[in-house]
């Protein structure tokens, strides 16, 4: 009979620390906000003004900036192993080629 009330003595001791501690716990707060930078900005989908011609079938895309400033791209192929980050220039092109996946989409980076 003793052990039983000990246990039981044990557990509203542990009750009451856990309710202390949770209590004492400050709230979540919301994560900060990256930062406003232009490099941040452009991170993403590439934008309308990169051109991109892209044959599935023959799993070969050719991307081209039209921008009135350089960009660093990336093709992004899903399921397999994506193009490196390349700076292109105004009006530069350049054709990629991947062997397993399909073709995702062009990004900043």
């Amino acid at each position: 009979m003793k052990y039983g009330k000990r246990l039981a003595g044990t557990a509203i001791t542990a009750s009451a620390l856990l309710g202390t501690a949770l209590a004492t716990i400050p709230a979540a707060t919301a994560a900060p906000a990256a930062p406003a930078t232009a490099e941040a900005s452009f991170r993403g989908t590439a934008p309308s003004c990169v051109k991109r011609d892209v044959i599935k079938h023959r799993k070969y895309v050719k991307v081209t900036n039209r921008c009135g400033r350089a960009m660093h791209l990336k093709v992004v192929i899903d399921w397999g192993n994506d193009s490196p980050c390349l700076t292109y220039q105004p009006n530069e092109q350049w054709e990629w080629n991947w062997g397993r996946g399909s073709y995702g989409k062009v990004v900043t980076c």
